[in-house]
């Protein structure tokens, strides 16, 4: 995925995304201050609902985004959801939720996805005592994953998504899948029906 300026995504999505983490929720937010879409003519601009079209392929830019997964990844995901058979939205939400680089963020192992592949790729993370340097791993129920690194004490969060628990400060255990309920911010039939056309 092409680096691009966090806040300007942001904007260009409409909402929050939290690609920075906690920064997001301070004042000095950039999407708090400049609400509409980044450009020369995004304050004077109209709000236009859009194509059916337009708003699938904003939907999955959305998620591109926040996971930050390239398009060859986001067409491999979905072309694994779709094989399985039970339905193909909430197998979408699993296999993005479930790269380890994801599971190391919602841990409060970081402040941010970007972070979490950051501490992945550096291999200050073991999963089932093996050490891992690829963000895009898939972990499994009852798999066991252990930071081997000092925790940072304004990073760890004690609120952990029903489907982990923690084992340790730095250890966790992955209980069960997780459900497309947990996720607000994603909106999984719009992805499934551009990939669909």
């Amino acid at each position: 995925m092409k680096k691009n300026d966090k806040c300007r995504i942001c904007r260009r999505a409409g909402e929050k995304l939290f690609l920075k983490g906690e920064k997001c929720n301070t004042p000095n937010c950039v999407f708090a201050k400049k609400s509409y879409a980044p450009g020369l003519g995004g304050a004077k601009a109209r709000v236009r609902r859009g194509s059916d079209y337009s708003i699938q392929l904003k939907e999955k830019q959305k998620a591109r985004a926040i996971y930050g997964v390239s398009e060859k990844q986001m067409q491999n995901y979905f072309a694994k959801a779709r094989k399985n058979r039970s339905a193909t939205g909430e197998n979408l939400i699993q296999l993005l939720e479930g790269r380890i680089d994801n599971v190391v963020y919602r841990a409060g192992w970081a402040r941010s996805r970007n972070e979490a592949r950051q501490i992945v790729s550096h291999s200050k993370v073991s999963l089932n005592g093996r050490y891992v340097k690829t963000p895009s791993l898939q972990v499994k129920i009852s798999d066991k994953i252990k930071l081997n690194t000092a925790l940072d004490k304004e990073t760890a969060k004690k609120d952990l998504p029903a489907w982990i628990s923690a084992k340790s400060g730095t250890e966790i255990e992955v209980k069960s899948l997780p459900q497309k309920e947990e996720l607000l911010l994603i909106n999984e039939q719009l992805i499934i029906e551009f990939y669909s056309r």
